[in-house]
């Protein structure tokens, strides 16, 4: 007959039982969380501070209404001339983002610097071609032979330049990009064209110097 002031067995077990259970919780809490394979530690976790935005950057001024039509027309000639002239900044400075689509390209890049590395005889046909149109006014049967020997010397220089240049564009460029989807005669004339305006007026403006390595 069990005495009612004997201790049962699972009396003796249980008290061990919420002990070990006490300790698991306790070990479980004191165990970081980064100790777990897919537990990424947090910033603060990590010692890092992510830096705040500045009152400026948070707190924008936003632009107040136009009074009327005048001054709305005003700021969109404004804005306009803004972005004019930030379109221009950056195809001088070949930015691909305002480039035509006729310069964009790194073959295009490519054959502007093949041009730009050398002197063309293109960039003095222009002022010829005004020599010879002087010449050719005067009554002078002798200016007018030199006017007309200027010119076809000019011309022939322009065409032997060109093939030269041609020549040059097509063991670069087919060597460097052998994928290259763009047309041979597409990139000759494109680099033709090119040589044959002055160094100062070209668009993207030269990114080489004359004789240096392309």
């Amino acid at each position: 007959m069990p005495s009612l002031f004997r201790r049962r067995p699972a009396d003796l077990v249980e008290p061990d039982t919420a002990n070990a259970a006490t300790t698991a919780a306790e070990q479980t809490e004191q165990t970081p969380r980064a100790r777990t394979k897919r537990y990424t530690p947090s910033k603060r976790e990590r010692g890092v501070i992510t830096p705040k935005r500045s009152s400026a950057q948070r707190r924008r001024v936003p632009e107040p209404p136009p009074a009327n039509r005048r001054e709305a027309a005003r700021r969109m000639r404004e804005r306009r001339r803004a972005q004019r002239a930030e379109t221009m900044e950056g195809m001088r400075r070949g930015d691909e983002r305002y480039l035509l689509p006729r310069d964009r390209g790194p073959e295009r890049a490519l054959v502007r610097n093949i041009v730009d590395s050398r002197r063309t005889a293109g960039t003095w046909f222009f002022g010829g071609a005004v020599l010879v149109l002087v010449g050719s006014s005067v009554a002078n049967p002798l200016v007018q032979l030199a006017s007309n020997l200027l010119w076809l010397l000019l011309a022939l220089a322009v065409v032997i330049d060109a093939v030269l240049i041609s020549r040059r564009i097509k063991k670069l460029v087919f060597q460097r990009f052998p994928k290259t989807t763009q047309k041979p005669r597409s990139l000759y004339a494109y680099g033709i064209m090119r040589s044959l305006m002055f160094r100062r007026m070209r668009v993207p403006k030269p990114q080489v110097d004359i004789g240096e390595t392309v």
